[in-house]
């Protein structure tokens, strides 16, 4: 077995994917970049630098949310780069942290779109247990240092999975807010799924559209009209 066949292997066996996207992402833990982008996370990690999230919990998103399963994404850029906020899921942090600015502005709309109650905590993993896949387009960030690790590779593995649900499923919702998940959803079929764009709910951003987007209740009645079950998007108060 040649060198590089070695590390597509061990890189294969340490990746512990749910069954369902393994099968169709096992090539790409043979390429070049990933292989590349394996190296240079170690090497972070060797000298000494803070990653998020951990390890165990990078493809997360992939884990919580299996193919069969995906009916709406929402597309975050990178993971949140301060210590235990990231979890691998976009948007949200573990329960008992404080919800970031974004998140907070994405609850508000959640309460003025549907009348909900604003969440007090900012776990979205029973978001992600419906079939709301919350990918980011990177999956790593060194702590503190936020777009760290853009153009590492990681856009190109998250541009499949993005080509993969396009092609193998039929009548998701794809939630694009701000210009880089926008630009990530360029080739959906806008004749197969729903694609919902609004602006970035950042602090910055928000007030231009992200807010009074009407995106929740939206996507319910496309997913009800296409029969499909709702998103049920009132969060428990303290999930486990």
């Amino acid at each position: 077995m040649s060198t590089t066949d070695q590390v597509a292997e061990t890189a294969e066996r340490l990746v512990q994917l749910e069954p369902s996207w393994r099968a169709v992402l096992a090539d790409e833990f043979r390429k070049p970049y990933l292989q590349a982008l394996r190296a240079f996370l170690q090497q972070e990690k060797a000298a000494g630098k803070q990653i998020y999230p951990p390890g165990a919990l990078i493809f997360q998103a992939l884990n919580a949310t299996p193919l069969p399963a995906v009916k709406v994404v929402i597309l975050g850029q990178d993971p949140y780069h301060n210590p235990g906020q990231a979890h691998g899921l976009s948007f949200s942090v573990p329960a008992g942290v404080e919800p970031p600015p974004s998140l907070q502005n994405i609850f508000k709309e959640l309460s003025r779109d549907l009348g909900l109650p604003v969440p007090r905590q900012g776990n979205l993993q029973s978001w992600a247990a419906q079939g709301v896949l919350l990918l980011n387009a990177v999956l790593t960030v060194e702590r503190s240092r936020p777009a760290s690790h853009q153009g590492r590779g990681w856009e190109i593995f998250t541009d499949r999975i993005v080509q993969i649900l396009n092609e193998r499923s039929d009548r998701l919702v794809f939630l694009l807010w701000g210009t880089q998940a926008q630009k990530k959803g360029q080739h959906i079929s806008r004749s197969r799924h729903l694609v919902l764009e609004a602006a970035h709910p950042s602090p910055l951003s928000a007030h231009r559209g992200f807010l009074g987007s009407g995106h929740f209740s939206r996507t319910n009645d496309w997913l009800q009209d296409h029969g499909r079950t709702a998103i049920d998007w009132q969060l428990p108060q303290s999930p486990s």
